[in-house]
């Protein structure tokens, strides 16, 4: 069996991270707004054509409408990049609003992605959190796939203790913490259960989790490795070698850094923008490097398909 690699990126913009920080988004002027626009964007598509690696973007409907974010969006578009949904308020808690709340959220994003062209098949849910009125509310609409399960123990225990400190500090995150039942989901591609997403189950709808390391079940995502020492990055790299689906989770927050003006406040708490951008680029180039000795490099949506049968 040909064993798969797929790349994506969630496309917050600054004032997301202000949120999950309980910091206020008056911080940020127009340049800050635009960033993920005008520099990560074509940083990215940069480093996805020098690699010839395919790629997901999950877009936030209301970001469309940031300055540059269009033009920026039809570029990706043009380049082969698929663009799927990330809902259209990236709400935090949508996981936890009544059913047709959620319904009117999505087709908004799908509205939104529409005007460029998009006909949406995959979501991603903020935060990572699934409910079964979420769950439902996408297989319903359609899509062919969530790529949204993240059973990464350290990243849940780390949440749980930044958002206990943030109340602590009587400055509460916007964040919510998922329920544990996600440490018990599988770490592979399944079909989930619309009544327990976190269970196989026999949807038509796949379930792509983000990578985690078996046993210690650390994430494989973008922060881990573009700021955690090079020699675990590797290690972890390698424990994964055997999984047939590699999912790859980035933030278009992992390719800025301190000197594109992003506001300080926001660096004392977001540790992984002090490191340099030049640095973050090189260590993705060598990842999909990586990634292309032994595996085939597709989109989520395109993985999704291929699993479909096995699954």
């Amino acid at each position: 069996m040909t064993r798969l690699a797929a790349v994506s990126v969630d496309l917050d913009s600054l004032p997301h991270y202000l949120r999950i920080q309980g910091l206020p988004e008056s911080t940020l002027d127009e340049r800050a707004l635009s960033l993920v626009a005008e520099k990560a964007i074509p940083r990215l598509l940069e480093l996805f054509a020098n690699a010839r690696m395919p790629a997901t973007f999950f877009v936030i409907g209301s970001d469309v409408g940031l300055p540059g974010m269009k033009r920026a969006l039809s570029d990706a578009h043009a380049a082969g990049v698929e663009l799927a949904s990330h809902t259209f308020s990236h709400d935090y808690e949508i996981s936890r609003w009544p059913r047709a709340d959620i319904d009117a959220d999505l087709r908004r994003c799908e509205a939104a992605l529409g005007e460029l062209g998009v006909e949406v098949r995959g979501f991603r849910a903020p935060g990572y959190t699934l409910t079964p009125a979420l769950l439902q509310a996408v297989a319903a609409r359609g899509y062919e796939y969530d790529s949204s399960t993240f059973p990464a123990t350290p990243y849940y225990l780390a949440k749980a203790g930044v958002m206990g400190a943030l109340a602590a500090l009587q400055r509460p995150s916007r964040a919510i913490l998922d329920s544990p039942r996600v440490l018990l989901a599988p770490r592979t591609p399944y079909r989930p259960s619309l009544e327990n997403p976190y269970s196989r189950g026999a949807s038509d709808l796949i379930e792509l989790p983000m990578s985690v390391a078996p046993i210690t079940h650390v994430p494989f995502i973008g922060t881990f490795a573009t700021a955690m020492p090079w020699p675990l990055v590797e290690l972890t790299f390698r424990s994964l070698r055997r999984d047939a689906f590699f999912n790859f989770e980035l933030h278009a927050i992992d390719v800025l850094d301190q000197t594109d003006g992003i506001p300080e406040v926001l660096v004392r708490q977001q540790r992984d923008l002090r490191v340099p951008v030049r640095e973050k680029l090189d260590r993705l180039g060598r990842l999909f490097g990586w990634l292309g000795d032994d595996r085939e490099r597709v989109t989520v949506l395109d993985a999704a398909r291929r699993l479909r049968a096995m699954l």
